[in-house]
């Protein structure tokens, strides 16, 4: 009976502490509905209001007019999309190299392959822009691709050579056994088993690639290749700034991204698990 109690009382705080750190987590995203439904004399009221005096849901049909969102969007996705498929493709083989071959310097490849996320876009970028301009990408959507991939790469190659060393070397060999190479191998059996690690890497990739920012400030001038990060800004201005539409387009923005999550979030314990293991 006082066994049953305290397992009942221990769940009260744990859902009362899952509550919390859920609103804790959820406050800035009510405050930016709260703000997207706002006008400029509410917004900008002292004292302020928390909720808005008149629910303007027009901003949210406003913000489409002003700014050619749509073109946004469809930028931010090209950018996601493709910059995520050209990192995993080159990835994938990367990450089962380090898992499966032997070969001097590799525990030295490791480490300097971790310390590369040590290093910002910002710090690069001077070099990145003369790169760009030199090959005519410094103005594409294209540019922005290969640097979406290649910064990921890091990460997406360590996560998979993780993945890759926890299945076992016993399946391989007879893969090889019934006629599979090297790589039929890999591709038909060994690929399938670490699903979990290659959505894994692809969700961060995506998420990255679709938040990227600095790297299309500096690139980017083309107001019809700007992705949607870039496209908020036109809601700064100089003699002031529109939070209202800026809360609506930045949470229109996020939903893409919720929705990918949503879709592979089953698969995502346990790619970072297996890509946790150190091979």
């Amino acid at each position: 009976m006082a066994g049953s109690r305290k397992r009942k009382t221990g769940r009260i705080f744990l859902y009362l502490f899952a509550w919390l750190m859920s609103m804790f987590i959820l406050y800035p995203y009510i405050v930016m509905f709260l703000g997207s439904l706002k006008d400029l004399d509410t917004m900008y009221r002292i004292p302020g209001t928390i909720l808005p005096e008149v629910w303007h849901w027009e901003n949210y049909v406003n913000i489409w007019k002003d700014i050619p969102l749509l073109t946004y969007f469809k930028n931010s996705l090209i950018v996601a999309t493709f910059g995520t498929l050209l990192c995993i493709i080159c990835a994938v083989p990367g990450g089962y190299a380090l898992a499966r071959m032997q070969f001097p310097g590799k525990r030295g490849l490791m480490m300097v392959i971790i310390m590369t996320q040590m290093f910002s876009p910002v710090v690069l970028m001077v070099g990145i822009y003369k790169v760009m301009a030199t090959y005519g990408l410094a103005n594409s959507l294209v540019g922005i691709v290969l640097l979406v991939g290649a910064f990921n790469q890091a990460f997406a190659v360590w996560l998979l050579s993780g993945t890759f060393a926890t299945i076992s070397k016993e399946l391989e060999e007879a893969a090889r056994i019934d006629g599979c190479n090297k790589f039929t191998a890999m591709l038909r059996v060994i690929l399938p088993l670490a699903a979990p690690g290659v959505v894994t890497a692809t969700v961060f990739v995506f998420i990255h690639g679709w938040n990227e920012y600095t790297l299309s400030l500096i690139l980017i001038g083309d107001s019809n290749l700007k992705t949607i990060n870039l496209g908020i800004r036109a809601f700064f201005g100089y003699t002031g700034t529109e939070w209202w539409y800026v809360f609506a387009a930045s949470l229109l923005a996020t939903l893409p991204i919720l929705c990918f999550f949503r879709i592979l979030e089953r698969h995502l314990t346990g790619g970072l698990t297996a890509g946790g293991v150190k091979g």
